[in-house]
C-alpha cells in the first residue's frame, strides 16, 4: 500500500507525464494530421528509418503490435509512397522496409519537431537533468 504522500507524489508524476507526453506529440500529429495520418504512422516512419531493411516481423517486435494493427497503416505508407516494401535477398518469403525519398523528408521533419522540443526542454531544465530522464526512461518497463 502506498501512503498519502507517495500517492500524490506519483499522481503528480503521472499527470506531468501526460502533459509532457501531449506537447511532445503535438506537432507531430498536427503535420500527420494534414496527410490523414497518425502516431502509429509516425512510428512506423522513425523505426523504419533507424533501421532501413527491417524485416516486418522485427518491426512488429519493436512496436508490440500485431500484424492486423500494422497491415493497415503500412499499407497507406506503402501507397503514399513513404515506405518501400523489397523482398529480402538472403529470403524471399522476408519483406523489408525502406523510407523513400519523401518518406525520409517526412520522417526528419517529424522527428526534428521532437527532437527541438526535447532539446529546448532540457537545456532549460539544467545540467544532469537529461541523464536523470533518460535513467528513468530506461527503468521503466515497456
Amino acid at each position: 500500500m502506498v501512503d498519502s504522500k507517495r500517492e500524490a507524489a506519483l499522481r503528480d508524476a503521472i499527470e506531468a507525464f501526460f502533459f509532457a507526453y501531449r506537447a511532445f506529440t503535438a506537432g507531430p500529429d498536427r503535420i500527420l494530421g494534414e496527410r490523414g495520418l497518425g502516431r502509429v504512422h509516425h512510428r512506423i516512419l522513425y523505426f523504419v528509418g533507424r533501421s532501413p531493411g527491417i524485416a516486418i516481423n522485427a518491426l512488429l517486435d519493436t512496436l508490440g503490435v500485431t500484424k492486423q494493427a500494422l497491415n493497415a497503416p503500412l499499407r497507406q505508407l506503402v501507397e503514399m509512397k513513404l515506405v518501400s516494401v523489397r523482398t529480402a535477398a538472403h529470403d524471399r518469403r522476408c519483406r523489408e522496409l525502406r523510407l523513400t525519398r519523401e518518406g525520409e523528408r517526412l520522417e526528419a521533419q517529424l522527428t526534428g519537431t521532437q527532437m527541438a522540443h526535447l532539446g529546448a526542454t532540457f537545456a532549460a531544465a539544467g545540467k544532469g537533468a537529461e541523464i536523470g530522464w533518460r535513467a528513468v526512461m530506461r527503468r521503466m518497463p515497456g
